[in-house]
């Protein structure tokens, strides 16, 4: 697990927090009382525990190994609070709690392990420490500690309390930081979408202005281009520079389409569809347009399927179209794409693309719903955007598998309690 800069670096905060307050605390007893109390030790663990936080702040600032120095600090900290246990009169002393917020530390800053390690850690240095002043191999720090010095089952009782308090904060410590790191990533994860969906609102105004300033007019002049194109007689180099006037013209108003697309989806009704029969005719128009190109095989059962649905039809439509593209488009050099219907009971229909093109990284497949994303030269950014939303608008989710060079699989699960035409399919 990653340590977190941030999470390190409260740590050492932290720790000058409690020393300051210790050091608050003994000073208050110190001019409180008549009675003289040997304190010097005391203050010079706590002189020592701040030098030693000045170091941390600077190794924090210049040192890239961040684990290493999360654990020593840890280690060095029960240390610190063995000594200051000692002081206070082992186990006639009340500090040995003070294990518990290194423990804790240890948990929030590194990892579950790590909390562990810290609880047997400060269990084993606990339990030398008691055994070893009650056998008499440490001496006490004050003379009036050893008067009173507990019996041998004290001794054990409060080792045992003690060892169990450790365990205890270790596992409550890290179930609740595990809920806080899903919690801080589910945040993350709504933070994201949100800036999608603000982007998404971006691209409505935007395309609602396109759609009004550009759409008639294009088509005006693709309509009068195409009229010059048929009744004048041209050349060559004539007619081929009518047919880019044309070209462009359509590549512009997809552009249009999708924006329009992703900003205010078409309200069709819903009607009986067949999902199979709009993946062939997919395939048919990227074949006939020229958009399948050389080495690039689509298989899969649509090519024999029925599979009856209750939806959108210009939203499947354009579903198929978007997601066949962006397959094709993962495969320059060729490749596979499979189009099938995973049997899934009668309660949910899947649609599942598969293709063996570059595949994508982690940080591509976080992104690819973005509005105005794209892996690909010249692309738009806007396909799997509306894919997304359409999907949605079908109470849909969908399922991205793919990793760098070992192509993308994409699994579209919509619920058949919209409506499939009959109540189920038509395979064997």
């Amino acid at each position: 697990m990653k340590i977190d800069r941030r999470s390190l670096k409260s740590l050492i905060v932290a720790r000058v927090t409690v020393v300051l307050a210790l050091l608050i605390a003994a000073l208050v007893i110190q001019f409180s009382t008549t009675s003289f109390l040997r304190l010097e030790p005391f203050y010079d663990l706590i002189l020592v525990t701040l030098v030693l936080s000045v170091i941390y702040f600077l190794l924090f600032r210049f040192n890239p190994s961040l684990r290493v120095q999360a654990y020593v600090q840890i280690v060095i900290d029960l240390i610190l609070v063995t000594a200051l246990v000692y002081t206070s009169g082992g186990i006639v002393g009340n500090l040995y709690f003070l294990y518990v917020f290194v423990i804790i530390a240890a948990s929030l800053v590194i990892s579950s392990r790590a909390a562990y390690l810290a609880a047997a850690l400060a269990a084993i240095l606990f339990g030398a420490l008691a055994d070893g002043m009650f056998y008499g191999l440490i001496p006490y720090f004050r003379a009036d500690q050893a008067a009173a010095a507990p019996t041998l089952g004290a001794v054990l009782y409060t080792i045992f309390l003690a060892w169990t308090l450790f365990f205890v904060i270790a596992v409550l410590v890290n179930y609740l930081s595990r809920n806080l790191r899903k919690a801080w990533e589910a945040l993350a994860a709504a933070r994201r979408e949100l800036e999608i969906k603000e982007r998404q609102a971006a691209a409505g105004r935007m395309s609602a202005l396109i759609a009004h300033e550009i759409r008639n007019p294009l088509a005006a002049i693709s309509g009068a281009v195409q009229v010059l194109k048929s009744d004048l007689a041209l050349d060559a180099e004539q007619a081929r520079l009518m047919e880019i006037v044309v070209g462009e013209s359509r590549r512009v108003s997809s552009t249009i389409d999708q924006f329009l697309h992703l900003a205010s989806p078409a309200r069709e009704s819903a009607a009986d569809i067949d999902l199979a029969e709009i993946a062939r005719e997919t395939v048919i128009m990227l074949r006939v347009s020229g958009g399948l190109g050389d080495g690039i095989e689509v298989r899969g059962s649509f090519e024999a399927d029925r599979i009856p649905f209750r939806g959108n039809p210009g939203a499947f439509k354009q579903i198929f179209w978007n997601l066949t593209r962006n397959a094709i488009q993962a495969m320059p050099d060729g490749g596979t794409l499979s189009i099938d219907f995973p049997s899934n009971g009668r309660d949910a229909l899947q649609v599942r693309f598969v293709d063996t093109g570059r595949g994508m990284t982690a940080e591509e497949r976080a992104r690819m719903f973005e509005p105005f994303y794209t892996r690909f030269e010249g692309g738009r950014g806007l396909g799997m955007a509306v894919v997304e939303q359409l999907v949605s608008d079908h109470r849909g989710t969908i399922t991205v598998n793919s990793a760098p060079d070992a192509g993308t699989s994409i699994l579209l699960n919509f619920p058949r309690s919209l409506g499939a035409a009959n109540g189920k399919d038509d395979r064997p």
